[in-house]
């Protein structure tokens, strides 16, 4: 599986790594355009702020700041979400020419992914929904018993309820995860598939079933040699941005203003970005392939996919493998 994944990272890299540096690429773009166009809106009130002058801050000055960051992490949440969303689809797209070993180029994988992104967020929302359910409840009834306790007086049963939360915690994490691992391959099957959200989960079920622990592993794989990778990508550039003297300049006065602060931090800022963007390049497209290898292989162990796949080989590809029809016995 493993081995299958670097192989069809490193036989289609040009549609997989071309989507999402052009998604991700341009999300990055927008959030430094809302955060060039932010810092202009609150330009002022910021150099009334960090000057030694103004004394303590009062609501008035604060609320535009706090409006221009609660702006800027919509605008972020929204064009990451989209394109995370979009490169979730397009792995899939180029999986399924991959496993017939035929070319795909960007518009095709471009357009296939896009008409099926809608489904893609469908369904992480739900997932996300369903695993928050039961952390939701826990939570809620020992926030519950906290309030009921120091509406008593009796602060010192507080403390109890906190360890009683912690390790209600701890026992409904493994509910969530298997949860999250039951409906993993949702996302590959909107693809492959054709389904929508709701489908989608119910599919993932009935593959993952038996095969929850490989599943598991697999996935807890891919997700963690990922992390790893990512990180080493990153860990240079910031290696760069701890040398002495890359980012601060000279001109910086001891007591500086808005504008030569954004200037200082602005190098690091940047480099942030291309070190995060580059190692997100890897991190947002290895699972979702490790995952989908999975899926084809779960399909073939247990709903004779090779002679599908053979036929299609010799045709025309569909654009969907759906499940099995029902068998007639």
């Amino acid at each position: 599986m493993l081995s299958g994944a670097f192989s069809t990272l490193g036989r289609y890299w040009k549609p997989l790594i071309g989507i999402a540096l052009t998604l991700f690429g341009a999300a990055t773009l927008v959030m430094i355009a809302a955060l060039v166009a932010a810092g202009a809106a609150v330009a002022s009130q910021w150099d009334e702020l960090t000057s030694s002058s103004s004394g303590s801050p009062d609501a008035a000055q604060l609320v535009p700041l706090g409006v221009a960051f609660g702006v800027l992490m919509v605008i972020g949440m929204i064009v990451y979400l989209l394109a995370s969303a979009v490169v979730q689809a397009a792995v899939p797209v180029v999986l399924q020419e991959a496993v017939l070993g035929r070319p795909i180029g960007f518009g095709a994988v471009w357009s296939r992914a896009w008409s099926r992104v809608w489904s893609i967020l469908g369904t992480v929302f739900l997932t996300g929904l369903i695993m928050a359910v039961p952390m939701a409840l826990m939570m809620g009834a020992v926030a519950g018993l906290m309030i009921y306790a120091v509406s008593l007086g009796d602060e010192n049963g507080v403390v109890p309820l906190m360890v009683v939360g912690f390790l209600g915690a701890l026992l409904i994490a493994p509910v969530a995860m298997w949860l999250y691992v039951r409906f993993s391959l949702a996302p590959t099957v909107v693809v492959f598939e054709h389904q929508r959200p709701v489908a989608a989960l119910r599919r993932s079920v009935q593959l993952v079933r038996g095969n929850w622990w490989r599943v598991f592993g697999v996935w807890l794989l891919a997700v963690g040699l990922a992390a790893v990778i990512g990180y080493m990508i990153q860990l240079p550039f910031q290696m760069i941005g701890l040398l002495p003297g890359v980012f601060d300049p000279a001109d910086v006065d001891a007591d500086p203003s808005g504008g030569q602060i954004v200037a200082v931090l602005g190098g690091v800022l940047l480099l942030s970005f291309i070190s995060q963007m580059i190692s997100q390049l890897f991190t947002a497209i290895f699972p979702p392939l490790m995952v989908g290898l999975l899926y084809v292989d779960l399909r073939m162990r247990t709903e004779n996919l090779g002679p599908v796949l053979a036929e299609a080989a010799a045709a025309t590809l569909p654009e969907q493998y759906g499940p099995p029809p029902p068998s007639h016995v």
